[in-house]
């Protein structure tokens, strides 16, 4: 199985894992007061699968790219990060605690970090194909610390 299906693949499950911990329409995520300058649902719609192929796409590189020593590492990492990112759906979500998803999120963003690292060492394009999603989670971590703050 070639490295760009097993990246696909992890990051299929991991997508699927928050989608089902996520309900956007419930009554209480509904009565949370959120920011004005919340995206409409539509947009997450929209934004997350083009990230997730991202991230499965630019992993995938990275670890083709990289020297043997290190393609461990790029693996570990996306491993950490996947399961931060779907941590985050879980707590914020299905456990309905946003104050516990804001200190997991900054968790996430410290493990974006590594990633983009490792991707960057291994292929420069891997890594800047990264940063939209680093960018995303970073514009996440003030939604929902706003989020937080108002409710």
């Amino acid at each position: 199985m070639n490295t760009l299906l097993k990246t696909s693949a992890a990051v299929g499950v991991a997508a699927g894992a928050g989608a089902l911990a996520t309900d956007a329409e419930s009554d209480w995520y509904r009565r949370l007061e959120k920011p004005s300058w919340q995206p409409p649902p539509q947009a997450f719609g929209i934004v997350w699968p083009v990230l997730y192929g991202l991230i499965a796409y630019s992993s995938g590189r990275a670890m083709d790219r990289a020297p043997a020593d290190e393609r461990r590492g790029v693996a570990q990492a996306l491993g950490i990060n996947l399961a931060l990112n779907t941590g985050w759906s879980v707590l914020f979500f299905a456990a309905k605690k946003p104050r516990a998803a804001l200190g997991e999120i900054v968790a996430l963003n410290l493990s974006n970090a590594l990633l983009v690292s490792r991707a960057w060492r291994a292929d420069r394009r891997a890594g800047m194909l990264l940063l939209p999603y680093a960018a995303w989670t970073a514009f996440a971590t003030v939604l929902t610390g706003t989020i937080v703050r108002r409710n």
